[in-house]
């Protein structure tokens, strides 16, 4: 990258941590402020350009394949497979919703209901910003389960389950309810205290390409996220 002395890496990347690995699956608790993988404007910070590097020192060299997403200014846990096998596999159980992701999300205002599922379809306008359509052929379902962790006068901490993963979801049934999540100044957030996305993937599950079993894995809400409530 411009402006990087050779061999020397972001200090992004020694926030990755990798919670789990064996020769079919790789799970990742991402920092935020990290592309998962590359864009126009940004080819090597990113976190698959660091795993790809991580396993292609094997001997034999590995190979690194994407599953799902987490947006550059989200944090949390994400899982890559090392084979077209495992991808397809894992990727089955997403579509299929067998998969489980848990989110916490600070969003702003008190929300009222202690649990909501919001659902439209989502498309994507000429910007790249996604938004909800009442067109079901210009869109995708789009379903997301909320429930009321802790309350504040100015902000609330959700848990939020998806039964589909499409582009910036959660961020758009959140800004469109009138509780944008704190920080997300695309979406209207006006509060931005952390300096990030107040979003973080805490629990994944799915069931093991090779062996069948049922992992689960937690990475903690940011203790950022905790001092939000007030």
């Amino acid at each position: 990258m411009r402006g990087r002395a050779p061999g020397r890496q972001p200090a992004v990347f020694s926030k990755i941590k990798i919670l789990f690995e064996d020769q079919a699956v790789i799970v990742v608790d991402k920092p935020a402020g990290l592309l998962t993988i590359a864009t126009d404007r940004e080819k090597e910070r990113t976190l698959y350009a660091w795993l790809f590097n991580h396993v292609k020192r094997r001997r034999p060299p590995e190979k690194i394949f994407i599953v799902h997403r987490l947006d550059r200014e989200a944090s949390g846990l994400l899982v890559f497979a090392k084979t077209p096998e495992a991808k397809q596999f894992l990727q089955q159980q997403f579509s299929k919703r067998s998969a489980g992701r848990v989110y916490k999300a600070v969003v702003e205002g008190r929300v009222a209901e202690d649990v909501r599922t919001l659902r439209s379809y989502l498309a994507e306008n000429r910007a790249h910003r996604s938004y909800s359509t009442s067109q079901e052929r210009l869109g995708k379902l789009a379903v997301t389960h909320t429930r009321v962790v802790q309350r504040s006068p100015r902000r609330t901490l959700l848990e939020i389950k998806l039964d589909s993963g499409r582009k910036h979801q959660i961020r758009v049934h959140m800004a469109e309810w009138g509780h944008p999540i704190v920080g997300d100044k695309v979406y209207g957030s006006s509060d931005n205290r952390i300096g990030r996305l107040a979003l973080h993937a805490e629990r994944l599950a799915f069931t093991h390409p090779i062996t069948g079993e049922r992992r689960q894995f937690e990475s903690p809400c940011p203790a950022s996220f905790l001092s939000l409530r007030g």
